[in-house]
């Protein structure tokens, strides 16, 4: 394979896409002159190449399957996409530059069986022999070809869950991985793992290209005439502009704004006269001690608080996403696409240089001194703009932004405005601003998840004998599948509720016992305003934990 990606770069006249969504593939193919090529459907066999990759990854993942750094001892030819000798490289940088050693079954130990078992769990009844190149990790050939709707129905059957940390690492593919330099085009959109391989039947060349998800979990290859560099450097601003609309996915991550620091608030009135503490939905206004009024709304995201001396003080919850998008219609608007998408990023990037971590949290004031953040629900153009640009950051710099005063440093609205209505690109506007940066990503899906298997055992033992008690508790839902509990690094455990996660630590007392169920609690009750009263959480948290005594 490292012989097949020296040889000189082909133009391909050509790109066939393909994506799975509602149960159906649809094919597109892009032109750049040359004749019209053949048409294509899912019995198109395409190459597996390097993707198989990607399925070990997701299943070593899934499994706490143990993977150890790759040390490159220089003698393997395929070292050339992981390491210089003597170097190491973990597994993320192995998914994002396709390190075949890093992934070797016989390396991680991967059992046959439980591989099948796995799998099979995951994709279900089918007909004989459509998933049967996922049956056995040793028939992960590169060389194997397998039909195209099997491949993407594949993808499609892999949870949420089970590929984020994949997604993650595979946005550094459209930064600083085979298709470096175009996240211009795809932002935070594009999540695939790329190949190179021979062209079926003309094995003199080659046939490069990428699979993997789109931001929503839309299943996506793409291939056409060239290795997967070539192929991204020439297609990648008419391949973003015929991608499907991606729909909208979890805002990752969690972000506690406390407003109105420098501006005591006098009273906070909804429409039955004063609000009082807990969860604020509705419409509201909030008057200040120095006469000024604000109109806001919220659905349950804003908390009314009091503090010793009574004084009303509003703290709000959101999801990264969320957070930027309110930051943006508060600092700026999303009138010019590309200057409100270099905001985006820059507004991102503040929060993470400048917030600190609470209970699992970033906690951060809403300040003329930090950033101002909307008290309101964020508009769609601000929304979709965040989400758009999820995850990323810039990466080396000390990040801040004015509105009309550049500095070191510093980055302007009004200049980034005018650069852009001159043509200029989110990533021009930000490299103009900050010098010494880089685009990078900042994880705001959550943290990686090691899995606390006791943990989650005593979870899915103990929810069965609490089902009579939830369900005569209003608000209660139970959670689609069952949470992930992680191990926590540090701080105070916490739910994650976009992600279906419980952070925490192993399990030992009675009271870890019953932080379990607290916060298991919490995204039972996501819908409903009790799940935000914590002394309701933790009274029928200690009430659960002891049915479990009772059974015993």
């Amino acid at each position: 394979m490292a012989a097949l990606l020296l040889a000189k770069p082909a133009f391909s006249a050509s790109l066939d896409v393909a994506w799975w969504r509602d149960g159906k593939m649809e094919v597109h193919q892009l032109r750049q002159g040359g004749t019209a090529p053949p048409p294509f459907d899912g019995a198109r066999q395409v190459p597996l190449a390097s993707l198989w990759k990607l399925f070990v990854y997701v299943y070593a993942s899934d499994n706490k399957v143990a993977m150890p750094d790759y040390r490159c001892g220089g003698r393997d030819p395929e070292e050339v996409y992981c390491c210089d000798a003597g170097q190491s490289i973990g597994h993320d940088a192995a998914l994002a530059q396709s390190c075949g050693p890093f992934f070797s079954p016989k390396r991680l130990m991967i059992a046959p069986a439980s591989w099948r078992q796995y799998w099979t769990g995951r994709l279900g009844a089918a007909p004989a022999g459509d998933f049967s190149w996922l049956s056995d990790p040793a028939q992960l050939a590169p060389a194997r070809t397998v039909r195209l709707d099997s491949l993407l129905r594949a993808l499609d059957r892999i949870p949420a869950a089970s590929r984020v940390d994949a997604e993650a690492a595979l946005l550094r593919v459209v930064l600083d991985g085979r298709g470096a330099g175009t996240a211009r085009w795809f932002g935070s959109q594009l999540r695939v793992k790329t190949y190179s391989w021979h062209e079926q039947r003309r094995t003199d060349e080659r046939i490069g290209g990428a699979a993997g998800w789109l931001a929503d979990g839309t299943p996506i290859w793409f291939g056409g005439a060239g290795g997967s560099s070539n192929v991204f450097e020439q297609w990648a601003p008419r391949l973003a502009a015929s991608l499907p609309p991606v729909g909208a996915a979890d805002d990752g991550g969690c972000v506690v704004v406390d407003y109105f620091k420098r501006y005591p608030i006098r009273t906070v009135r909804g429409e039955r006269g004063v609000a009082v503490p807990g969860p604020l939905n509705g419409r509201y206004h909030v008057q200040f001690d120095n006469g000024q009024n604000l109109a806001l709304r919220s659905t349950g995201e804003l908390m009314l608080l009091q503090e010793k001396g009574g004084r009303p003080q509003l703290r709000g919850r959101f999801g990264v996403n969320e957070y930027v998008a309110r930051v943006l219609d508060r600092e700026a608007n999303a009138n010019e696409p590309e200057a409100a998408k270099a905001l985006a990023i820059a507004a991102r990037t503040y929060l993470q240089q400048n917030a600190v971590t609470v209970a699992g949290c970033q906690q951060i004031a809403d300040s003329s001194a930090t950033q101002r953040v909307s008290p309101s629900p964020a508009t769609p153009a601000a929304l979709a703009i965040a989400r758009w640009t999820d995850q990323l950051i810039v990466d080396g710099v000390t990040v801040r932004y004015h509105s009309n005063q550049a500095s070191e440093g510093t980055m302007a609205w009004s200049e980034a405005v005018r650069q852009a209505r001159q043509g200029k690109h989110y990533d021009e506007l930000l490299a103009a601003a900050y010098p010494g940066g880089a685009l990078s990503t900042f994880g705001n899906t959550g943290a990686r998840c090691r899995r606390l298997a006791q943990n989650e055992d005593w979870l899915a033992r103990s929810v069965p004998r609490w089902q009579r008690a939830l369900l005569r508790e209003a608000g209660y839902e139970a959670p689609p599948q069952a949470p992930l509990v992680c191990a926590l690094q540090s701080g105070a455990p916490y739910s994650e509720q976009s992600r279906n996660r419980i952070y925490m630590r192993p399990l030992a007392t009675r009271e870890d016992r019953i932080t379990l169920a607290h916060e298991y609690l919490h995204l039972g009750l996501r819908n409903h305003p009790r799940g935000q009263d914590e002394e309701y959480v933790e009274r029928l948290a200690r009430r659960l934990v002891d049915l479990n005594l009772e059974a015993l």
